[in-house]
Parts: C-alpha cells; sequence; structure tokens
C-alpha cells in the first residue's frame, strides 16, 4: 500500500467503525455539578468534534461524537459562591474533617470512577485522538497515582501524629489546606494530568473549581456523579464556557486562594495579574517546555536515535516532556540523521484503535497548517525535510517531519511545535546547545547522550542550574510519579510528585502550648476525648 493510500484510509465511513470502539449515541451532557448538584443546562452547547474524520457527501469532516454547556459568568461565579460556603474560611465540614474520612471519600470516588473506565477510556480516545492502548493507560496509570496520593496521605499523617518538645514548648505540628482551588487540566493528559493536581487538592481540605480542557471536557462528564455522591456539597464544582469569559471575574474576585493550570506561561500570567491580593495567591504551574537533546561526538548513535524517536513523537510530539530540539556534533550528524529516518519510516500511524499505531490524527483545529508554516519557515531559512513524506498532510493527520539543517533564524529553533516535527541542529562546539538551553525563555529538562564519563560529569554541573531534571542517555520524561517534577524560567511555578503535590496544596500548620501541667492535662483531655481532628494522636493504618 503507497503512503497516499494510507493517509486516504485516515478517512473513514461511518459503518466502518468497529462496534467495540463506537459509541450507541452522541455524548449530549446537558448538566454540570455545583454546589452539590447536578443543574440542567437550558444555554448553548459546545458541539465537540473527534479529530477522527469521515466521508461525507461535504467532503472529509470531523465526526461529532457530542456536546457539553457552555456556560457564563453567572454560573461560574455561583460555583465559586459554592467553593466558598463549602470551605467556610476553614470551618467547613471538608477542610476539618479528619485525614482518614478524606481518604475514604477519595476511595470511595475511585470505585465510582472504575465504573466508569470503559466509556472514559473511549472519550480519551475519540476526543483527542490518543491511541485505545495509550487511553487505557493514561486511565490506569490515573487510578493508581489516586492510590499512591492516599498512601503517601497516610505515611505524611502517621509522621504527624506524634508530638514534639522543643525548648519547653509542646506541639502538633500538621498539614492544613488553603482555601478555594481552581484547576484547570491540559488536553493532551486531560484525566492524568488533571487528576495529579485535582486529587491532592481535594485530598488535603481544599474545595474545587474545576474548568474542564477545550479538548477532552467529555470524558469527565461520567465522573460528575461520582464527585457528587462522594464528596460534600461543594466540594468540587465543574464550570464551563469560554476560558477568557469565565476566569477572569474569578480571579479578579481575589476568592481563589490556588491556581492550578497547566497549559501556557502567556495565560498564567495573564490570570496571576488579575488577582487582587498576589501575595495571597499560590500557583501551580505546568507550562511552555522546548526540551533539547545534546548528542555528543561520544554517544551510543543507536540509542540517541532511539530515544529521540520515542522523546518527539510519542503521542505526536503533544506533551510539554517531549524533546523539541536536536542538538548533534558534526562529526556524527550524518549517520545520526540517517539511522533518525530509517526509525521514524518505521512508525504506524493510523485510527486510534487500531493495533501498533503510533501516530494518529491532531485534536487541535488548525494545528496541521501552523505545523506546516513551521516547516516553510525553515525552508525559506534553508532547511530540508529529510524523511520520504516528511510534513505530508490528511485533514487532522500530520505526517513527521525531520528539518535539517536548522539554525537560530528559523521559528522552529525557539517555538515550541507540540507536535510531530523533529528539528536537527548540528554543532562543532558543546558550547553552543550550552548556551541555548541558557538563552531559552524555558527550563524544564534537558537530555544528554554521551559515554564519555568526564563529558557527561562536565556537562550535568552547569545544566542541574539551567533545567530541572537532566537526563542521561534517555528521553526527557515526567515519571515516575515519585520524581519531583517541575521546571524553572518560564517552564514551570511549584513542584509536583505524589509528596510535593501534597505539600503544594497544604501548608505546615501546629498547635503549640507551654509545657505546663495545665497545658499537659488540657491537651490530654483534647486527645482523649476526639474531640478535635487537628489535635490527635490517632494512628492511620
Amino acid at each position: 500500500m503507497t503512503h497516499q493510500q494510507k493517509l486516504d484510509n485516515l478517512i473513514i465511513d461511518q459503518n466502518n467503525i468497529p462496534e467495540e470502539f463506537g459509541f450507541q449515541e452522541l455524548i449530549e451532557q446537558k448538566t454540570y455539578l455545583s454546589d452539590g448538584e447536578l443543574l440542567s443546562w437550558d444555554g448553548p452547547f459546545h458541539e465537540v468534534y473527534s479529530p477522527i474524520c469521515m466521508h461525507t457527501v461535504d467532503g472529509p469532516k470531523r465526526i461529532k461524537i457530542g456536546s457539553y454547556p457552555v456556560c457564563t459568568e453567572k454560573e461560574a461565579t455561583i460555583a465559586l459562591e459554592a467553593a466558598c460556603r463549602a470551605y467556610n474560611d476553614g470551618r467547613g465540614e471538608w477542610p476539618t474533617m479528619s485525614v482518614s474520612q478524606r481518604i475514604q471519600c477519595v476511595e470511595h470516588f475511585i470505585k465510582k470512577m472504575l465504573e466508569q473506565k470503559e466509556i472514559v477510556v473511549k472519550l480519551i480516545m475519540w476526543e483527542i485522538g490518543k491511541t485505545y492502548s495509550d487511553s487505557v493507560k493514561e486511565f490506569d496509570r490515573t487510578v493508581e497515582y489516586i492510590y499512591a496520593t492516599i498512601d503517601t496521605l497516610k505515611d505524611i499523617d502517621r509522621d504527624s501524629s506524634k508530638f514534639t518538645i522543643e525548648q519547653g514548648i509542646v506541639a502538633q505540628i500538621r498539614r492544613s489546606p488553603l482555601g478555594v482551588v481552581l484547576c484547570m487540566g491540559p488536553f493532551n493528559y486531560p484525566l492524568n494530568e488533571t487528576f495529579t493536581t485535582l486529587i491532592p487538592a481535594i485530598i488535603m481540605g481544599n474545595t474545587l473549581l474545576f474548568k474542564t480542557p477545550k479538548h477532552g471536557s467529555l470524558l469527565h462528564y461520567p465522573l460528575l456523579e461520582a464527585f457528587k455522591s462522594c464528596f460534600p456539597k461543594g466540594v468540587v464544582n465543574t464550570i464551563y464556557g469560554r476560558g477568557n469569559v469565565i476566569v477572569p471575574g474569578l480571579m479578579e474576585s481575589g476568592k481563589i486562594n490556588v491556581l492550578t493550570l497547566i497549559g501556557s506561561s502567556k495565560v498564567a500570567n495573564q490570570l496571576k495579574k488579575l488577582h487582587p491580593k498576589v501575595n495571597r495567591l499560590r500557583a501551580i504551574l505546568g507550562l511552555d517546555a522546548k526540551n533539547a537533546a545534546v548528542i555528543t561526538k561520544d554517544a551510543d548513535i543507536q540509542l540517541a536515535v532511539t530515544e529521540t524517536v520515542l522523546g518527539s513523537l510519542s503521542f505526536n510530539g503533544q506533551r510539554c516532556t517531549a524533546l523539541k530540539i536536536i542538538f548533534v556534533h558534526h562529526s556524527i550528524a550524518s549517520e545520526f540523521i540517517q539511522l533518525l529516518k530509517v526509525e521514524v519510516g518505521k512508525l504506524t500511524f493510523g485510527l486510534p484503535w487500531e493495533k501498533g499505531v503510533t501516530l494518529t490524527p491532531l485534536p487541535e483545529a488548525g494545528k496541521t497548517g501552523y505545523l506546516n508554516e513551521l516547516i516553510e519557515d525553515a525552508r525559506f531559512h534553508g532547511a530540508e525535510v529529510i524523511n520520504e513524506h516528511g510534513g505530508s498532510i490528511k485533514e487532522t493527520f500530520f505526517y513527521p517531519a525531520i528539518l535539517y539543517p536548522v539554525t537560530s533564524k528559523m521559528k522552529i529553533y525557539t517555538e515550541e511545535q507540540f507536535g510531530p516535527i523533529i528539528p536537527v541542529v548540528a554543532f562543532d562546539s558543546i558550547e553552543e546547545p550550552i548556551q541555548y538551553i541558557i538563552e531559552s525563555t524555558h527550563g524544564q529538562q534537558v537530555s544528554i547522550f554521551s559515554k564519555n564519563k568526564t563529558e557527561l560529569a562536565n556537562l550535568i554541573d552547569p545544566l542541574v542550574n539551567q533545567v530541572s531534571r537532566v537526563n542521561i542517555n534517555c528521553q526527557c520524561q515526567r515519571g515516575p510519579d515519585s520524581f519531583p517534577f517541575t521546571g524553572r524560567k518560564d517552564s514551570a511555578e511549584g513542584t509536583l510528585s505524589v509528596m510535593d503535590a501534597l505539600r503544594s496544596f497544604s501548608i505546615r500548620s501546629l498547635v503549640a502550648a507551654k509545657l505546663t501541667d495545665e497545658n499537659k492535662h488540657i491537651i490530654n483531655e483534647i486527645v482523649s476525648s476526639q474531640h478535635s481532628n487537628f489535635l490527635s494522636t490517632k494512628y492511620i493504618f
């Protein structure tokens, strides 16, 4: 089968969708969760179209899979007030609840979530074009993350169940919530990366406004009933609508205590400036990245090629941790590029439910056009697409393009493509990629490929002060979830990991008293009566 025939096969007939991967009917969401109720919506709706296209009498068109509400500032404000009431200045049922009780609520939520696995996985696949197998992995990894969060919180609480005595002062130190959290997740990992902030925020006793991503919004619909039934009224509230319409007013109210956003630094900066008391706003942000790979003359070339393909093209390169620019030493550039062309050519593209497929259609409207513009700009400034069929387009699908030689004159040199383009830069002096990383506005990660121990050591020391993770002979990545995940410069604010996320959405608080006989008696009485959930020696097993 020719390349063009394979591209043509991406456009399907409605009756060619395998029964086990299709829907019996459109997923029309007509409710949203606010103040503990699933409220009906009779206003405008946003129609959800999959990146998967089908034949129609008017030519190839995206397949409609459903719709969700487009609410207004009014509904967002009502949801904010509900979250504020549920928190009640720290006096609400949820923030004053014991850690063990909050854990029980989250465990109940997991059971309800697992009941919806089949439809959530399908919606991940259909909404963002992620392969079926990777959609299953995203769901399973999210459940594993929630369990890991519970286990880690138990460890934290066990350590906090004891009293500390210093210089005649007795104290109990625990972590307490921060208030109302505005949570905004990304489209590329709409379940997993959203829940890596949402779940820690909830379990630490905060209340929540949850803004679903534009792409990957419907997949949260089957979970609304679980949120409603597993948490007290007003703890979790979903807000829908245009972000630039409903979010500014929330920030301007000054009632948002924590902003967690995985998106662009431009949007994050604009939102933070709207808050009237920025010093009271905690921000946990995962933002832009332009992660570089540095392949030295002493690298294992085949290993570097394998990791470059994985790092650049997993989920079509739509990951903040993707390798987005490749620096390779001039002396091995020709061999590296030839091997890279071969490895990219081995990748299978097709529809998300097809076995063995790694490249799929892109969900963002206009994305293929933007990627093509980057290629044309690079060509204008002297680069070429060096792999066969590189940059070929079929509706929402974009076949990976290797660009070489890339220089600083090209947009692709600094712009985050967030898609399947691999820009390759040849260098003579190692100082060239180092200066690139220093001058970059991004500072998430870097990958270094070398078998020379001295060279690696000399690179590690300066680079750990520019980025937050240096990967040796492997691609950039987020996991394992126990590792800290953050970035410098414009790439992040705050740190995420299972442990760090719990810390990020809470603050250390303590109850302290002079160690007098009377205070000893009072504290013992409070603890033995179990009237306080904070001042307690209960041990969670």
